[in-house]
């Protein structure tokens, strides 16, 4: 039995530490966009609004919560039928569980701005908050490197 809780404690570890890997914050670039040349854009903020990203739904907080679930559920079992079938509800509830802890741990904070570029032509981006605040008529950097934009405030 104590077997199970301690593969039970180490499946929900695991699970908050994957959960815990994805940021979205500008202030924090991958390693993929080290050492990149990137596009620089000037622009001027028009508007800053704060909005929320979604959570990630890997599958990893399913899963964890599927096998803690179904540990825990065959352990409390009687007879060996009882603890099969203890055993398959408690993944299937574990597996929601796990999964809403993902989605809900995984959801981030974010800005969403609207700039308009020298041209004239406007933009929205929505970024993780950074340490940078934004506000309408502020001079800004659009920053776009393999694909991915972010908004920097542009030097003095």
């Amino acid at each position: 039995m104590k077997t199970k809780s301690t593969l039970s404690a180490l499946a929900l570890a695991l699970c908050t530490v994957l959960v815990g890997c994805a940021t979205s914050s500008p202030d924090v670039i991958s390693r993929e966009d080290a050492q990149r040349m990137s596009k620089v854009e000037d622009a001027v903020v028009l508007s800053v609004r704060a909005v929320t990203v979604q959570g990630n739904q890997s599958g990893v907080g399913a899963a964890t919560g599927g096998v803690v679930g179904g540990l825990a559920g065959y352990g409390a079992g009687g007879n060996q039928r009882e603890a099969q079938v203890a055993g398959i509800l408690a993944a299937a509830a574990g597996a929601a569980v796990g999964n809403a802890i993902e989605k809900f741990s995984s959801k981030d904070e974010a800005l969403e701005l609207l700039v308009q570029l020298k041209g004239g032509e406007r933009r929205a981006i929505v970024q993780g908050k950074g340490s940078e605040n934004f506000a309408p008529g502020d001079a800004v950097l659009l920053i776009t490197t393999a694909g991915k934009i972010r908004v920097a405030k542009a030097p003095k």
